[in-house]
């Protein structure tokens, strides 16, 4: 079972690299923010053990990167940051907890086993067109058989046009929902991301999946 460690500070990234394999795990460490999140987006990480005073890009903004892209891979924060409002923070961006420096590591483990069995108890969401797969919880695509390289925004805009297949949907509602843009702007980011996911998903094979509504945005199904 594999988990990441993002920490900065070299005696308490080894302490935790060094208990957490001795108690069974395989770990990587990743010692800034930038690292961590093309780990945790690439990797598949049965808990994420995040720092929030991390260079580069602190741990709020990893989780909320995270999150942003549609990754539910369990994160917990360890950071000596006590107040109240981290603690609320840290959680309303969608951690599933928070331990705070100095801790007891019987703590940590017991905190680990508790989100692991917990992520274990969830079915995988898979959501399913034609021959294209859709891997929600470990973030991975596949289309006849075939693994498919996405983007983390690529693999949200997938993600959403499949969860509404069939469904025509509009550039403005595209934009706001992959690219969070929430007011009127140019829309043509929406223009270029299709043309990207498409060279992916449907370039390479007979039946294309993503259309065209002409005036209104695009939708995604296998029916001609």
């Amino acid at each position: 079972m594999k988990i990441l460690v993002v920490e900065d500070e070299p005696k308490s990234a080894g302490f935790l690299l060094q208990g957490l394999t001795e108690a069974g795990f395989s770990v990587s460490v990743a010692d800034n923010g930038d690292d961590g999140l093309v780990q945790a987006q690439t990797g598949a990480y049965a808990v994420v053990i995040l720092d929030v005073g991390i260079p580069k890009r602190d741990g709020w903004s990893v989780l909320a990167e995270l999150r942003h892209a549609g990754s539910h891979t369990p994160v917990l924060f360890l950071t000596a940051r006590d107040a109240i409002e981290d603690r609320v923070h840290g959680l309303e961006l969608g951690a599933d907890d928070y331990l705070v420096k100095p801790f007891a590591f019987s703590e940590l483990l017991a905190r680990i086993r508790t989100i692991v069995r917990r992520g274990q108890s969830r079915t995988n969401e898979m959501l399913l067109i034609a021959d294209l797969e859709v891997d929600v919880v470990r973030q991975r695509a596949s289309r006849a058989g075939r693994r498919l390289e996405l983007t983390s925004t690529e693999f949200l805009l997938l993600s959403f046009l499949i969860r509404h297949a069939g469904e025509p949907l509009s550039r403005r509602l595209l934009a706001e929902q992959v690219w969070d843009m929430r007011h009127d702007s140019d829309t043509n980011v929406v223009d270029v991301g299709i043309r990207r996911l498409r060279a992916k998903v449907d370039d390479p094979f007979l039946v294309k999946l993503i259309h065209t509504v002409r005036g209104i945005g695009y939708v995604c199904t296998d029916k001609p």
